[in-house]
């Protein structure tokens, strides 16, 4: 079956056979648990499509997925305003329908990203692969045609600052080394499979919440630049979820979501 999800920041989600010709066909969004070279255990290591949303605004996008990877490819689109067709089974046509319920309970907010980092994209596979790998480490970013004076720091592989690698991995080290931690707009503790998405301007806050595993989340720790005094948050499953231990600084606003599975929005402002 083929579902169509329709989205801009805020989608007209409807369902129904629609062709994926000529769409950008997406992979399957989840995690793949790898040995870690390092230890004994696995790292995990997530495939994740909103780089290449970000990276083809105003393209048409596709998934053929199965079971619940319907929902999370629903949510993930839905995030990063991806306008995409979901290709599924009947196991995920029941997935996607239940999360395409609770994104029409979702809050219009046509809000700006807001990013620490500007990355100039030069159409390159490398420059495409730290996309990737600064949206998994939660490094934010804009893709802008040249330098904004209004980001912290903007990336031109190639340029003396940011020269082309074969390892794209020290790359996105060296940019969250020389950004440094309190500087970040957005940063996540206690999951390595989580992906946010962070957007708003001067007086209000929304951030995306996308958990790639198949497996509840518990105890996210959430915490962004800027004193929201006003948060809520829906959770895809949980009805009835509330943030906990919400503290409101100055500088900074932390708070943690109790449990979640796929997706959760948390609305800040001021």
């Amino acid at each position: 079956m083929i579902l169509l999800l329709a989205a801009a920041i805020l989608p007209v989600l409807a369902s129904g056979d629609v062709a994926v010709d000529g769409t950008i066909k997406l992979p399957k969004p989840g995690v793949q648990y790898r040995p870690n070279e390092a230890s004994a255990t696995t790292s995990p290591w997530i495939d994740a499509n909103g780089w290449r949303i970000l990276r083809d605004p105003g393209k048409r996008f596709s998934y053929d997925v199965t079971g619940n990877a319907a929902a999370l490819a629903a949510a993930e689109a839905f995030a990063y305003g991806g306008n995409a067709v979901v290709h599924t089974d009947d196991a995920g046509t029941a997935a996607f329908n239940r999360i395409l319920e609770f994104l029409h309970t979702v809050p219009d907010a046509d809000l700006p990203a807001m990013a620490n980092y500007g990355v100039i994209d030069d159409g390159t596979a490398q420059t495409g692969e730290l996309m990737n790998l600064m949206s998994r480490n939660n490094l934010l970013y804009k893709i802008v045609k040249s330098p904004d004076p209004h980001l912290n720091i903007n990336v031109e592989l190639g340029s003396p600052a940011y020269p082309k690698s074969k390892d794209p991995n020290f790359l996105a080290h060296k940019l969250r080394g020389d950004l440094g931690d309190e500087r970040r707009v957005l940063r996540i503790y206690g999951s390595q499979v989580v992906i946010a998405r962070l957007v708003g301007d001067a007086g209000q806050a929304r951030v995306h919440i996308l958990n790639y595993s198949n497996r509840p989340v518990v105890g996210l720790r959430v915490r962004l630049l800027g004193a929201y005094s006003h948060q809520t948050v829906k959770v895809f499953g949980a009805p009835d979820a509330k943030l906990q231990d919400v503290t409101v600084e100055n500088v900074a606003t932390e708070f943690t979501v109790p449990e979640m599975n796929t997706y959760a929005v948390v609305d800040l402002g001021k």
